[in-house]
């Protein structure tokens, strides 16, 4: 049986799950580079994507059983924020220079390029879907944190 959209709550797994989406879509994103640049910007920018995806699977791992592994959480989420904040503007810069030359992004299935103003809306909806699963990743990584950083109920109350 399902549960009511109304009733649903977000997963407690859901930033690892979001970082795993952000990893795949920025590789998508990044393939779409020229050659040019591809060497320039793609490398550094996919680290990066992992290094979110790497700190948050580690975090995941990690249960705040005590203090010190609520304090090794809390490093590997803080790491995952700041990679995802350094992630954010790698993907700026990318989509600038794409921007420059859209249509040399995309091509048809028989290998021609599409028309300025389609690969320009096709451009800036992958940027879109990009910047929104970050803001999400950035608000799912910020509740974790909070969660981490609470004291943990006694078990002998």
């Amino acid at each position: 049986m399902s549960v009511l959209k109304s009733k649903r709550t977000v997963s407690k797994m859901e930033f690892v799950n979001t970082a795993n989406q952000i990893y795949v879509e920025t590789v998508n994103f990044l393939t779409r580079l020229s050659a040019r640049y591809a060497r320039l910007l793609a490398e550094p920018t996919a680290r990066i994507a992992g290094e979110v995806m790497e700190y948050a699977e580690k975090a995941n791992a990690v249960y705040p059983s005590d203090d010190q592994r609520r304090a090794l959480r809390k490093d590997y989420l803080l790491k995952a924020r700041a990679s995802l904040m350094a992630l954010d503007v790698h993907l700026t810069h990318c989509y600038m220079v794409m921007s420059q030359n859209p249509e040399g992004c995309f091509t048809t299935a028989k290998g021609r390029q599409i028309d300025a103003t389609d690969a320009s809306r096709r451009l800036d909806n992958m940027a879109q879907n990009l910047g929104e699963m970050i803001d999400k990743e950035n608000e799912l990584l910020k509740g974790q944190l909070k969660k981490t950083t609470k004291p943990m109920d006694s078990a002998l109350n």
